[in-house]
């Protein structure tokens, strides 16, 4: 396999809640094309690292690298965020929500050609969701919500890929369907990162993961960084936190 998919490297990397440490001096580095869970107790600082690889959170001190990708070129990167984190009231349609995944091509005033509309059609499809292009979002399930947000990703073509927490609250065919999805992205060679909390899953199907407790207590293949010592570490860190601790100086 080819990869086509960037390297990331993060350095000494802190991220804070107004000041105060979500994530703190943590350093990894994902290969391209690598599938990586990313671990850990409540309040370890998941979403944050994933949302700072992003960009979309402001990071206090440290850096996160993107390689691998043609110079002077921004890296194709897609996000999933959390379903519950996200208002589904508002009224637009299953196929728009796919075109939304086209936005670096049609702009916000830019016309959809019929091709883009066939290939948004072809990803509702890829996904289970044949025959849903017309129906209103605020009348899915959540599983099929989650599926849709999927189809958006895959009209994206991204070569990173940030999913957090992709299999929460649907139903076991719909997580089924959509670890195919995942394996697929892998396959192709694209680099995939996952904030995940069943550790079977990511013992079965994540051969890289990052246990994270605020700080990185390790980063490797899974079966080492799963290790009962590991896990024991990670418990007691969670459990010394103190959220009542002076801020960051960091």
């Amino acid at each position: 396999m080819t990869a086509r998919g960037p390297a990331v490297e993060i350095r000494d990397l802190t991220a804070t809640h107004q000041r105060h440490p979500a994530v703190h001096h943590v350093s990894a580095r994902f290969e391209p094309g690598s599938l990586t869970a990313i671990v850990g107790p409540n309040g370890a600082g998941k979403t944050t690292l994933l949302r700072s690889i992003a960009g979309l959170h402001r990071i206090d001190s440290g850096r996160v690298a993107i390689t691998g990708i043609p110079s002077g070129a921004s890296p194709r990167l897609a996000l999933l965020p959390q379903q519950s984190g996200m208002d589904r009231a508002f009224p637009i349609l299953c196929l728009d929500v796919v075109m939304q995944g086209m936005w670096s091509k049609l702009g916000a005033f830019g016309a959809a050609s019929a091709a883009d509309r066939d290939r948004a059609q072809a990803a509702l499809e890829a996904v289970g969701l044949g025959g849903f292009a017309r129906r209103p979002v605020g009348a899915m399930s959540a599983g099929q919500f989650q599926r849709l947000l999927f189809a958006r990703l895959l009209v994206q073509d991204a070569d990173l890929i940030l999913l957090d927490e992709p299999f929460n609250a649907v139903d076991a065919r719909t997580a089924a369907d959509l670890l195919a999805v995942v394996r697929r992205w892998h396959g192709e060679g694209r680099t995939v990162m996952a904030v995940l909390h069943d550790m079977d899953l990511v013992r079965d199907e994540f051969p890289h993961c990052l246990l994270l407790a605020r700080e990185c207590v390790a980063s490797g293949p899974t079966a080492e960084v799963l290790s009962a010592a590991n896990r024991l570490r990670a418990r007691r860190m969670a459990e010394a936190w103190d959220e009542t601790a002076p801020a960051c100086a960091a």
